[in-house]
């Protein structure tokens, strides 16, 4: 409305000087050159508004040839990056529906049309994954990572080629590189967390770790979890050098994670021998309360080396009232028990459990009856119920069953992933042992440092066995745990066997139990070849 009010006034001011120059004719001379010209004011005005529009029309035109070849250019160049990006659209969609031949095909025409656009290389780099071409979505990926707007993505395509051509060096080093431009990254931080974990720089993954809690990438609750786990591996790691750094290691550890049980036992342990036996024992009940083990229970019943077998059972009996109607109590305190020759409370203590008794169960009560009763055939009865029970709670990650804890997994590189749970049944066959899927995901090294196994020694998928065949009523100090496995000696290579079958949990029949009463002694079996039993499990 403004606008069309302006636009009269202007109008109306016009027409207003129109008329009184009309009204005001006058008259104008020029002499110029011998020339004389005279006219009215009002012709002399419309002649040089006539002379200044055909100057200005002649700039224009003169403008318009001096600057075409620019808009000329500039238009190609419009034209091209229309095409171009028309290209790059079309060849993302052939991406996602995974038609790899027009995916290379419009790359190219991308590339042609707008060169090294971050666009046109992405589509280049994926079009060349789609078509199998490992080399050129390398170099696609290289050219990224040399431009400064798309140099994480590059190294992220770089990582991840790295990682499918078994190169874990190239792969930690452009992990490595992501996390110092954007530490906050999450998959460069997860992986570089990783790698330092497989090469046991405890100290390193440490520092990665604190780094994630500052960039908000993990919560204090699993940051002071997954700390407590990596403190305890430094701790295992200097064990063996500098006992009392391990000790302040451990403690340290079950102060992050009082219900952690590898940190609890090797700080209960540790301080035992350092004669820190009632800071110990508080650790250790601690842990026990959280998590029943029967590791904690060892380690508690020999925080005294002159102790009698009777002030063992003592003590083992007031830590299971801690934990009163746990598996691991009524265990440990027949363990305790039969030790110290009290067979009437080792009786007790597993009489709710000879029900549906596991491999422990079944083989305390052998040694009970053996002990008690001198019975071997009741003995040898519930030794055959022990093939058929159900297996015990071992140290289980990602299909792994170790005989010891660890603090990563040797399959994912996960930290905390080892459980103390039963592991998961699978069905007998072609690569029923769990022990063949410890090929880690990246494993090859690079071809410019020794290569390094990232499997962990010690992991197996044999059922839980005894301890050992020590002699009746023989009882010593808890074996050390184990110190941290080296990671730069190859395992053995594992023996040839026929493609691994998919793990399932089969349906729970029950076993083919007679009972200590049910099943006799095969006729013609001599029971000479009857060994003691020994202590068979802590």
């Amino acid at each position: 409305m403004i606008r069309v009010v302006l636009f009269l006034a202007l109008v109306s001011l016009a027409a207003l000087g129109i008329v009184w120059l009309a009204d005001r004719p006058g008259e104008v001379a020029i002499t110029w050159l011998g020339w004389r010209i005279e006219t009215s004011v009002t012709v002399l005005i419309a002649a040089a508004a006539l002379l200044a529009a055909l100057l200005m029309l002649l700039f224009s035109f003169v403008r318009g040839l001096w600057r075409s070849p620019r808009r000329v250019a500039r238009a190609l160049a419009e034209q091209r990056e229309r095409k171009g990006r028309l290209a790059i659209t079309r060849g993302l969609l052939a991406v996602g529906v995974g038609d790899s031949a027009s995916a290379r095909r419009l790359a190219q025409q991308a590339r042609r049309s707008v060169g090294d656009e971050p666009l046109a290389l992405l589509l280049d780099a994926q079009a060349a994954q789609l078509a199998g071409d490992r080399a050129g979505a390398e170099g696609a990926f290289r050219e990224m990572a040399q431009q400064a707007e798309t140099r994480l993505l590059g190294l992220r395509g770089l990582f991840v080629e790295a990682q499918r051509r078994k190169d874990p060096g190239a792969a930690q080093n452009f992990a490595e590189a992501a996390a110092k431009i954007a530490p906050g990254l999450p998959w460069a931080g997860a992986a570089v967390l990783e790698f330092r974990c497989r090469a046991g720089d405890w100290e390193g993954a440490l520092h990665t770790l604190d780094t994630q809690l500052r960039n908000g990438l993990i919560d204090k609750t699993t940051h002071r979890r997954q700390a407590a786990v990596l403190t305890t591996a430094r701790a295992l790691a200097a064990e063996a050098k500098d006992p009392g750094r391990a000790r302040t290691l451990a403690v340290e550890a079950a102060r992050l994670a009082p219900d952690l049980v590898p940190a609890a036992a090797l700080a209960g342990r540790l301080l035992a021998d350092a004669g820190e036996r009632r800071k110990a024992r508080r650790i250790l009940e601690a842990a026990w309360r959280a998590n029943p083990h029967p590791d904690l229970a060892e380690i508690y019943a020999h925080l005294r080396i002159a102790d009698s077998a009777r002030d063992r059972l003592a003590r083992v009996e007031a830590l299971a009232r801690q934990a009163d109607g746990q598996v691991e109590s009524a265990l440990a305190r027949a363990r305790a028990a039969l030790d110290a020759r009290e067979f009437t409370t080792a009786r007790q203590a597993l009489a709710r459990l000879v029900d549906e008794p596991t491999q422990r169960v079944a083989m305390l009560m052998a040694e009970l009856e053996e002990l008690e009763h001198g019975d071997v055939g009741r003995a040898r009865q519930w030794m055959a119920r022990a093939l058929r029970a159900s297996r015990d709670p071992a140290w289980t990650a990602d299909g792994i069953v170790s005989e010891h804890w660890l603090p990563v997994s040797p399959v994912t590189g996960r930290i905390d992933a080892f459980e103390w749970k039963v592991p998961v049944a699978e069905l007998p066959g072609p690569g029923a042992a769990a022990a063949t899927a410890h090929e880690p995901i990246i494993e090859a090294a690079p071809s410019s440092v020794p290569a390094r196994t990232d499997a962990v020694p010690g992991a197996s998928s044999a059922r839980p066995t005894p301890e050992g065949d020590r002699n009746v009523g023989e009882t010593a100090r808890p074996a050390p745990l184990p110190p941290l496995p080296r990671h730069n000696a190859a395992p053995a290579p594992p023996a040839a066997k026929p493609p691994a079958a998919e793990p399932i949990i089969p349906l729970v029949h029950a076993p083919d139990d007679p009972g200590p009463e049910g099943e006799a002694e095969p006729e013609g079996e001599k029971s000479e070849t009857w060994r003691p039993f020994g202590s068979l499990f802590r």
